[in-house]
């Protein structure tokens, strides 16, 4: 009871402070269809800034809400990519390991996949190139939109985080010691988010998005990469409900204040 309590005031508290007519906090309706176009959430990006490695829900039940998605895992150990229903974990020596439903994690963003625009690349385009020409091809810069790039890749650079102990360091001092991976001539699949500028405090403004190789064996947060060729498919997202974590670290951390500098810093 306590728990539900906690997570009602938080979707409230969420209501007040993002006003937009496009976001909802309705629970999937009971013996209804489900409207899959919606981004399920756990915790917000700035209590992974501050720190708060540990979460109450598990890769199960992110598996209920979506079949695509990023997110981490507690004690910050690895980047989480969701793909085809499937969760895995790169952990800081970059490798990719098949996650237990048992786990459970600080901070994910996951949804039911359907792509609703689907455009074939046939030309080399860096990172830079590729996001920007995804951008004209969303209708509006207040909806949301997940986004899966399957593509061969000339050129891909991730990273990932090492698992924390606490007292656990904020995020911005992990992030500058994280180990980076590069890798030539690589098939695979890139997933993630953007969002609005008004998700900050929430989740990331902009793109976010995470790597997984065709043999689901590498991959990570994604920092560069250049695309010969592939497909890129984007789900207009007009629905958002986020789950606020009832453990002792979120009720009691200060989230106010605003950290994009520190959220460019950690993504970039």
């Amino acid at each position: 009871m306590r728990r539900t309590i906690i997570q009602l005031i938080c979707c409230m508290l969420l209501i007040s402070v993002c006003s937009s007519g496009c976001m909802t906090t309705e629970k999937e309706p009971a013996g209804e269809e489900y409207d899959h176009d919606v981004i399920y959430q756990t915790s917000t990006i700035n209590a992974l800034l501050e720190g708060m490695y540990e979460g109450d829900v598990t890769v199960g039940e992110l598996k209920e809400h979506g079949d695509l998605g990023l997110g981490t895992f507690n004690d910050l150990d690895g980047e989480m990519v969701l793909l085809d229903g499937i969760a895995y974990q790169v952990k800081a020596d970059g490798i990719a390991y098949k996650a237990e439903n048992s786990m459970k994690t600080p901070f994910a963003a996951v949804t039911k996949f359907e792509s609703d625009i689907n455009e074939t690349i046939w030309q080399e385009m860096n990172n830079t190139e590729l996001t920007a020409y995804m951008s004209t091809l969303m209708p509006s810069r207040n909806l949301m939109y997940a986004i899966k790039i399957e593509g061969n890749f000339s050129y891909m650079k991730t990273r990932s985080v090492p698992a924390q102990q606490k007292p656990y360091p904020r995020l911005a001092d992990v992030t500058k010691e994280q180990p980076t991976f590069e890798f030539d001539n690589v098939s695979g699949t890139i997933v993630g988010f953007w969002l609005p500028e008004y998700v900050e405090n929430v989740n990331v403004p902009g793109y976010h998005l995470h790597f997984i190789d065709s043999n689901g064996s590498a991959g990570g947060h994604v920092l560069e990469y250049t695309i010969r060729s592939g497909n890129v498919h984007i789900d207009v997202t007009d629905g958002f409900f986020m789950q606020c974590p009832a453990t002792e670290g979120f009720l009691n951390v200060d989230l106010s204040g605003e950290r994009i500098e520190e959220i460019t810093q950690v993504e970039r």
